[in-house]
């Protein structure tokens, strides 16, 4: 049977399951591509940053995400610039967004506003996915309540604004209570689902149990599971427990004794993870594009993820415990 995770093979195209739409198994993620050197200790040029996503509408990803907040709109300005030298949106090509708030403000007309700078800068009268992005930074009553960004979201999805919308966020303690609202169609979690770290796991099962569609991002935990041989030492951006270090580094001689590496095994876990319609990278040069999808091409047997699953390290090391219920 082929691999589903194969670019350009049978399933490498799917739907995403509440939206009606089709996405690629691996989505460029825009949230390097306008530079964030205080998060990933580099800057990128806007000409790197255009050509990147130029990279990506010439290959196999046909899925892009970005949000309205990274680097101040950048990284949205920048996808728009490439999508306007290709003239438009490529046919069967998806870009999902996400609302952010102004400052300390989420409100209903915030959510607005930033879908509409969103439509500017990506040059989109049409936003077929958008997120609530990052709602566990604010006050839930506030975001739930009358003209809160929540009740804003499903009026444009009503209106027929935006297509799809969807939930991205961390603390999977938070995402549940938004979760358990029943309104939205699509869940994104990061850092939260990969070799060293499953917190996210009873919040995905959930989010499947309601028919939503569910997209799965920052499998290298910010980088530490990128890298063979150094990397950083933090974990989904705070230092990483004892406990992770050690996985971290009996993981990579794991990989090595079959022949492949770290990095490429923890993209894999996520593509191979048929729960999820798509794995999110996010990359800012032109070069990842064509390395990222190689290593999901790359043949990896079931006996390395059996033996990586021995060796993932203890709930208390987590991000998150897993939440009751």
């Amino acid at each position: 049977m082929t691999a589903r995770h194969v670019p350009g093979e049978p399933g490498w195209l799917r739907p995403l399951p509440g939206t009606g739409l089709t996405v690629s198994a691996l989505a460029l993620g825009g949230s390097p591509l306008g530079g964030m050197p205080q998060l990933y200790g580099k800057d990128v040029s806007p000409e790197r940053g255009i050509d990147t996503v130029r990279a990506a509408l010439h290959s196999d990803i046909r899925f892009v995400d970005t949000s309205n907040g990274y680097s101040g709109g950048e990284s949205e300005r920048r996808i728009g610039a490439a999508l306007t030298a290709a003239g438009g949106v490529p046919p069967g090509y998806v870009v999902a967004t996400k609302v952010d708030p102004d400052g300390a403000d989420y409100s209903g007309e915030r959510v607005r506003r930033s879908v509409d700078e969103s439509r500017r800068r990506l040059g989109m009268d049409h936003l077929p996915l958008v997120h609530l992005h990052d709602p566990e930074f604010h006050e839930f009553d506030d975001l739930t309540g009358p003209d809160g960004a929540v009740e804003a979201l499903v009026e444009l999805r009503e209106s027929g604004v935006v297509g799809a919308i969807g939930l991205a966020g961390g603390r999977v303690q938070e995402m549940a209570r938004y979760l358990a609202l029943g309104v939205f169609d699509v869940l994104l979690v990061h850092n939260r689902w990969t070799l060293v770290d499953r917190s996210a796991g009873d919040l995905v099962a959930e989010a499947l149990a309601q028919g939503m569609g569910v997209l799965n991002a920052a499998v290298y935990g910010g980088g530490i599971l990128a890298h063979q041989h150094g990397g950083p030492t933090t974990y989904g951006y705070r230092p990483a427990p004892p406990e992770v270090l050690a996985a971290v580094d009996a993981m990579r001689r794991v990989c090595a004794e079959h022949g492949t590496e770290l990095g490429t095994a923890a993209l894999q876990y996520s593509l191979r993870d048929e729960r999820f319609a798509a794995t999110v990278v996010g990359m800012s040069r032109p070069e990842r594009v064509a390395q990222t999808l190689a290593a999901a091409a790359v043949p990896l047997t079931d006996d390395l993820f059996d033996e990586l699953e021995t060796l993932v390290p203890p709930s208390s090391s987590w991000l998150d415990h897993p939440f009751d219920g």
